[in-house]
């Protein structure tokens, strides 16, 4: 009895260790039934407007901000360097007969008016002649004086019968000389006043002295050339080489701003002439810039002009839509497939933000904003289109 009465005990022990073991996997079988009930229930009874939409193509492309330029009247803007040099440059030189150069009374740089003396040439000798010319005058007055009291004696004397009318006619004849030979000596000395005046080097117009080419004690006569050098009425000007293509479109009146050699200042200006002619050897004209004084302006220096002619329609896009490479400037624009496509432009002019577009483009293409390195060309994307900006 004792034998299976532990027999049994042992059975009883090994039912009583399984039966925590079943109800746990029970528990879990359970557990997993009804999540997956409750997945069930959901898809069912959901919403149907949280279904999620299939995933294509056209949602997976990159977001890409487009503008469409449209055209502006944009300004035509031309480089040119050139000289600058006086507007009416006038040399000085001795219209007399010359002779030593006894005193200059200018400097370059200084301002004169018309008439002013520069320089003066030794006249000792020119002064006597007028003195002797002036006593002669003196003479002729005195000999006509004479000959007009002889006449009135003789014209008084011959109804009396004293005197015949021959000699009154002969007296008449001596006053008309004496009368001629004044006006000879006057004319003379007023001759020789003249040429003594032209001893004197004037200004011809007023002005700027440029240059001096005379020093005292130099001899000089007509033949020795320029003596000073001025520019009329201090006026400046640029005379600016462009191309011939360039040359078409500058029109009188065109503004410009023209920036000299060594200085950072633009000084405003206007072109007043366009050359009629084109050099054939260079294919270049000459516009002629006028400026207002300076002394910064320097005749015979080196300077670059900016010349705004006249406006055309053309698009403009800011800097960021722009790419260049080895093949040149390009955009890249969206087709009507959404797709990315290069467009090869030639550029125009060029502001701080801006860049005009000179061809390529007609201004009603989607054009990539920016960002435009990271794309391809076919490449699939989705154009938004960016938010307006006010008006320049």
């Amino acid at each position: 009895m004792t034998y299976q009465g532990g027999e049994m005990q042992g059975e009883q022990l090994v039912l009583e260790d399984r039966s925590p073991r079943t109800r746990r996997r029970w528990l879990l079988i359970g557990g997993l039934v009804a999540l997956i009930a409750a997945g069930i229930a959901w898809y069912v009874l959901r919403p149907k407007g949280e279904e999620a939409p299939p995933a294509t193509a056209s949602s997976q492309a990159p977001a890409v901000t487009v503008i469409v330029p449209g055209a502006q009247s944009v300004a035509r803007i031309i480089s040119a360097t050139g000289t600058l040099a006086a507007t009416r440059e006038m040399p000085v030189g001795v219209a007399g007969e010359g002779g030593m150069v006894s005193r200059v009374l200018v400097e370059p740089g200084q301002w004169v008016r018309a008439g002013q003396v520069l320089a003066t040439i030794d006249r000792s000798v020119q002064a006597q002649t007028a003195q002797s010319l002036a006593a002669q005058i003196n003479v002729a007055k005195s000999d006509l004086t004479l000959a007009q009291a002889e006449l009135e004696r003789a014209q008084s004397l011959v109804d009396r019968g004293f005197i015949s009318k021959a000699d009154v006619q002969r007296r008449i004849a001596t006053r008309d000389a004496a009368r001629a030979r004044l006006q000879v000596a006057q004319a003379t000395l007023s001759e020789q006043r003249a040429r003594n005046a032209r001893l004197d080097i004037r200004a011809p117009a007023a002005g700027l002295i440029l240059t001096r080419g005379v020093e005292p004690g130099q001899i000089v006569s007509s033949g020795s050339g320029m003596l000073f050098r001025m520019a009329k009425g201090g006026e400046m000007e640029m005379r600016a080489q462009l191309a011939e293509g360039d040359l078409q479109v500058v029109r009188v009146g065109s503004p410009a701003k023209v920036v000299p050699v060594g200085d950072t200042r633009a000084f405003p200006g206007s072109v007043w002439q366009v050359a009629p002619v084109i050099d054939p050897q260079t294919r270049q004209g000459i516009a002629r810039i006028k400026l207002s004084y300076d002394p910064a302006l320097r005749p015979g220096g080196f300077a670059s002009a900016t010349i705004t002619a006249g406006g055309a329609r053309q698009p403009e896009l800011p800097q960021s839509a722009l790419l260049s490479d080895e093949k040149g400037n390009y955009v890249y624009i969206v087709d009507a497939q959404n797709k990315v496509e290069r467009r090869a432009v030639t550029l125009g002019t060029v502001a701080d933000d801006r860049v005009a577009i000179a061809s390529g483009l007609n201004g009603d293409e989607r054009v990539v904003q920016s960002a435009g390195a990271f794309l391809n060309p076919g490449q699939t994307v989705r154009p938004q289109r960016a938010k307006p900006t006010a008006t320049r």
